[in-house]
């Protein structure tokens, strides 16, 4: 037997530190959580997109009773940008939380599965790096690609050997 070591390189950042692009980026993401319709779990995610023009799109959590029926923000933004501008590949996605009581999360939280999957379908797609901004008021995670969170990934390539 032997072993795989998988590392992730996560930066870690404060607000001040990183671009003002991505500053901003940072503050439509939180401005996003404000869209959620999240009537049964009380938590509230945004995100954002940058795309390769420079624009931005936004995403927010909506929840269902039927719970398969909801779908989260990085989703909702990642689906309403390729729905609008699919000539535009996503340069970097924003996301940002708030708790059952309406604060900001003090530690940042990661994208689920299922959205861990689509980002990297769209970097499989697009043949390039989405830049991940995960915020936190305590710190800000940056990391460079999808594969980073999801490093035995499964893409295109995978099925095509």
């Amino acid at each position: 037997m032997k072993h795989i070591n998988l590392p992730i390189d996560i930066e870690v950042y404060t607000m001040e530190e990183l671009s003002q692009v991505e500053q901003q980026l940072l503050k439509a993401a939180i401005d996003a959580t404000q869209n959620a319709y999240a009537k049964y779990s009380h938590f509230r995610v945004g995100a954002a997109l940058l795309l390769n023009d420079g624009r931005t799109v936004i995403g927010a959590n909506q929840e269902n009773a039927a719970y398969p029926s909801g779908l989260c923000a990085e989703r909702s933004a990642i689906f309403a940008a390729q729905s609008q501008f699919p000539d535009q590949p996503i340069r970097t996605l924003a996301v940002a939380a708030r708790n059952t009581e309406g604060h900001l999360l003090a530690n940042p939280i990661s994208p689920c599965g299922a959205c861990r999957q689509v980002v990297l379908e769209i970097e499989d797609r697009y043949r390039q790096p989405v830049r991940i901004l995960l915020y936190g008021t305590n710190a800000i995670y940056a990391l460079n690609s999808m594969k980073d969170l999801l490093p035995l990934s499964f893409v295109d390539e995978c099925m095509h050997p």
